[in-house]
């Protein structure tokens, strides 16, 4: 292990051990001071936001660009501070800090015994969302983590999520597709973020009118297993309450190879997400290269010699 991979080790395991402990004003005070030192140092992460911003808002100048990034960054750290301290949480209190509208969608689709597939971009808190419909809602649910390192790191993720009620499967090692589709055809839950493709068989998609790839496995689970698939969209309001809304059903089209139903499916995904996102462009943390354009490495490389991230 690395003396960088031990570092990140250490501070989230601080995180989890020490900011649950905090008075929540003071946790919600420390979470705003680190957004704003981390924006103002102007690193990556946050040119890099501040970027993809300039994508989702393109009328926006650089004031306007800027007070997002720092709306970002806040919205981001609050994500964080919750996420420590949601072991500690009461069950009452997971049931009040969060309300999702149009919940009828999931709540149908359980009914129905096939399964059900959330598909979340990354927006405000999912693993709230997530502890809400293990707690509020009493179901159980599949998710997949993509492998971190050091390996310490990503089983602190899963111990976390786990302590949350939820089965986390790891996105690498090619068994994670055919133990979904069983707990779908078995009529469970399976909860996917999926705004952004891990892998090399993304789909290519329009996003805010530039090609995107996001995952295919939504589109293909719900193909396989027959399982209804929803996108969900999730943000912050000036409250400690988060909320959230279950999108109408992505439907499997009728005809088409499976190649071009699954692009069907992931572009209607990608439009349920960037509806949510462009209302809610602060509360999506994406800290990370999206567009095809961006992960081009000449275009990155322009791009950065030019002082953008």
């Amino acid at each position: 292990m690395s003396a960088q991979e031990r570092l990140a080790d250490a501070l989230y395991g601080a995180g989890w051990g020490t900011v649950k402990k905090l008075p929540e004003p003071v946790a919600v005070r420390l979470g705003r001071t680190i957004a704003d030192v981390a924006w103002k140092q102007r690193g990556k992460g946050v040119l890099r936001l501040e970027s993809n911003y300039a994508r989702v808002v393109p009328d926006a100048g650089p004031q306007r660009l800027a007070e997002l990034s720092r709306a970002g960054m806040r919205s981001y750290l609050r994500y964080w501070m919750e996420s420590f301290r949601l072991p500690a949480w009461s069950p009452a209190r997971i049931a009040d800090s969060f309300h999702p509208t149009d919940l009828h969608h999931l709540s149908d689709g359980m009914e129905a015994g096939k399964g059900v597939i959330l598909a979340l971009p990354h927006l405000a808190n999912w693993d709230l969302a997530g502890a809400w419909v293990t707690t509020k809602l009493g179901i159980p649910f599949t998710t997949v983590a993509e492998r971190l390192k050091p390996e310490t790191l990503y089983d602190r993720f899963v111990a976390y999520r786990e302590s949350l009620g939820m089965e986390v499967l790891p996105h690498s090692g090619g068994s994670a597709f055919g133990t979904l589709a069983r707990r779908l055809r078995d009529g469970g839950l399976v909860c996917l973020v999926a705004d952004r493709d891990l892998s090399s068989s993304g789909v290519e998609v329009d996003f805010f009118g530039s090609p995107a790839r996001m995952p295919a496995g939504p589109a293909l689970l719900a193909q396989q297993t027959g399982a209804r698939l929803l996108p969900v969209t999730l943000w912050y309001e000036n409250s400690p309450v988060m909320r959230g809304r279950v999108h109408a059903p992505v439907e499997v089209p009728a005809s088409g190879t499976r190649a071009e139903k699954t692009s069907v499916m992931t572009q209607a995904l990608a439009d349920a997400f960037a509806t949510g996102i462009a209302d809610h462009p602060e509360d999506w943390h994406m800290l990370q290269r999206l567009w095809t354009e961006d992960l081009d490495p000449a275009t990155a490389r322009e791009k950065d010699q030019k002082g953008t991230a």
